[in-house]
């Protein structure tokens, strides 16, 4: 297979999701070798037989990014199987909706052990694995939001958790510069996914709207007129892993169809 990131060894959290399936089938396309990280590995049957039956190199793991040892487990066995890896694409991310002053421990604390801890704990063994094997050219790419940008209402603990990502993205990015390690995140908008229509349905309820105004409401906030895909996303994931940006890091890229243009 030949693109942009032939033969590198790319670990993907949060494969099983929209916008993971969709950075694997592209980092695939693009020549990587895929090490597939979900709470189910089973979840990741059909993904792995299509990208297999395609001539990509592709194999499936389980990891609760929750915890510091299922996560070091699932760093050692890419390790054990390849010899060491060369890049990061950490996906694994979970939202609840809530007004904030409805909100509780319980749906606070779900989504900053997922979307901040979880980033925390794979970045750092992602980091430390790429020093220990010497990896040249070590790239981490993380999956922030645009909620990451600007707080979002009935979302303030999912927006809050997003913030972290993207702050710890840019101060991992300075530690890591000097060692030639690059860091940098992606932050989506509106996309069509199963999270997506998940949280349509609880926005139209909490507001007292239809599903379909909720959606028109996206699009009306979107310039560009209408969702975004999944795809949009993984190709944003594909460049900063390639060497076309071997001079960014720090950034948290917006992918939103111009919501927010900062």
């Amino acid at each position: 297979m030949s693109g942009s990131l032939n033969g590198r060894r790319i670990w993907l959290t949060g494969a099983g999701g929209g916008i993971g399936r969709a950075i694997a089938t592209e980092l695939a396309r693009q020549g990587a070798r895929l090490a597939l990280a979900d709470p189910d590995p089973r979840t990741l049957d059909g993904l792995v037989n299509e990208l297999q039956g395609k001539g990509h190199e592709a194999f499936a793991l389980a990891i609760d990014v929750r915890e510091r040892a299922s996560v070091q487990a699932a760093s050692e066995a890419v390790v054990a199987r390849w010899g060491g890896y060369d890049a990061l694409a950490c996906n694994a991310g979970v939202s609840t909706m809530r007004p904030a002053l409805e909100l509780g421990d319980e749906d606070w604390d779900f989504n900053f052990a997922v979307n901040a801890r979880g980033t925390f704990l794979v970045n750092q063994i992602a980091a430390r694995q790429f020093v220990a094997n010497q990896i040249e050219r070590g790239c981490i790419v993380n999956t922030a939001s645009l909620a990451a940008k600007v707080g979002a209402p009935l979302l303030a603990h999912y927006s809050a958790s997003k913030f972290a990502v993207a702050g710890w993205t840019q101060s991992l990015a300075r530690e890591l510069a000097p060692l030639g390690i690059r860091v940098n995140a992606v932050c989506p908008g509106f996309v069509r996914t199963a999270m997506q229509a998940r949280e349509v349905q609880w926005e139209a309820e909490l507001r007292g709207l239809s599903p379909e105004q909720v959606l028109q409401g996206y699009i009306a906030q979107t310039p560009l007129g209408r969702l975004e895909e999944p795809e949009d996303v993984a190709g944003v994931v594909a460049f900063l892993m390639s060497d076309a940006a071997r001079f960014m890091t720090g950034q948290s890229i917006n992918v939103t169809g111009g919501v927010f243009m900062q």
